[in-house]
């Protein structure tokens, strides 16, 4: 039975072993390392909110607030909602775990909790994709973009990429569901693909299993590998641009942008690999496999959750130089990350030369 196995040991709504549908028991793993890693997830997801909470909300305020309105201002802006949006729901994934995974919310606050979290996933890579070809097309089209690059164009990207994110994210909405395990005396809050809680009919495991690899598969294509592809291309493109042009990545803004993709890659890769080993797992049954996925998921669930507190700090230590950051305003340093190269020297190789003088080595 589902809730008699991995459930025991799922770390929150993103967990990998919570959707697990095999006979893989806490006794596969021994008891002092499963208490280790519950007590890891508690630490990290408590940090995450405390961190993510924060910072985020400051990157709000002083973006949505207290900076003028620009392009860069509503893809940061919408990138910290996202954000704080997911880390103000952490304290329910911690109590859950803290709880011995006992979901004592009740049916809706289960579906939200894991809604918000994919929500979370699906409107951040969506948006340091729209940013990257934004990067692109400033580099590639300079000028044209200087004319067509506006906030407004910009937050009705913004709003698009919102409603894809919660279309995507929506079958949560649906599959998430509680269950009473009155053996241990527990409520789990899990994936009931399904919508039935008949473990033994092999029709009713066979659709669950089907429709939990399609999730998995939605997840990992639409949630990492299309948009790192694109990300590389719209790099590679301005990198080969850049050196065409025998120019050099200057722009602070732009190391900015890079450290925030790359940050948020690194984070989710292990989650996104141990998703494609949960798909292999319905294929091929190997007990050492499904022991390296309990004990790598809330390990790989934990630096997903943290990547959602991470770039306000990187927007304010590579804002200005770390050192300057420290003296001067935290809305200073801000203002440096997110402001816009148009017209400026952003690349820049021997003499400085402004984006628009670059136009003709462009095209």
């Amino acid at each position: 039975m589902e809730t008699s196995t991995v459930q025991s040991f799922s770390p929150d709504p993103l967990a990998l072993q919570a959707e697990e549908e095999d006979e893989l028991t806490v006794e596969d793993i021994p008891l002092e390392l499963e208490k280790t890693l519950r007590y890891l997830s508690i630490i990290i997801y408590s940090i995450a909110f405390l961190l993510g909470t924060t910072g985020n909300g400051l990157v709000i305020w002083i973006a949505g607030f207290k900076m003028k309105r620009t392009v860069n201002t509503v893809w940061f802006l919408n990138l910290a909602i996202a954000d704080f949006i997911f880390t103000f729901f952490l304290p329910l994934s911690i109590t859950y775990t803290a709880l011995g995974f006992n979901w004592p919310f009740g049916t809706l606050l289960c579906k939200l909790n894991s809604t918000i979290a994919f929500l979370n996933l699906f409107a951040s890579v969506f948006l340091l994709t729209v940013i990257s070809a934004d990067r692109c097309v400033s580099v590639v089209r300079p000028v044209w973009a200087q004319n067509h690059r506006t906030p407004r164009l910009a937050s009705a990207i913004a709003l698009s990429i919102w409603l894809a994110a919660f279309i995507l994210c929506s079958p949560y909405l649906a599959f998430r569901d509680t269950i009473r395990d009155n053996e241990n005396n527990v409520t789990h809050c899990y994936n009931n693909y399904a919508f039935s809680n008949d473990f033994d009919d092999l029709e009713v495991v066979a659709l669950r299993s089907m429709r939990h690899q399609v999730m998995i598969s939605v997840r990992f294509l639409f949630g990492f590998l299309l948009p790192f592809g694109l990300i590389l291309v719209f790099y590679s493109l301005m990198a080969l641009k850049l050196r065409r042009s025998h120019l050099s990545w200057s722009s602070r803004p732009f190391k900015v942008m890079a450290f925030v993709v790359a940050a948020f890659f690194l984070c989710w890769f292990p989650y996104h690999i141990l998703s494609v080993l949960e798909v292999v797992m319905h294929h091929w049954d190997n007990k050492e496999l499904k022991s390296a996925v309990l004990i790598g998921s809330p390990l790989a669930t934990s630096l997903a959750f943290f990547n959602s507190c991470l770039n306000p700090f990187l927007y304010v230590f590579l804002g200005r130089d770390f050192k300057e950051s420290l003296r001067r305003s935290i809305l200073s340093a801000f203002e440096t990350a997110f402001s816009e190269e148009q017209g400026k020297n952003t690349y820049s190789l021997g003499s400085p030369r402004s984006v628009s003088d670059q136009e003709s080595q462009f095209t």
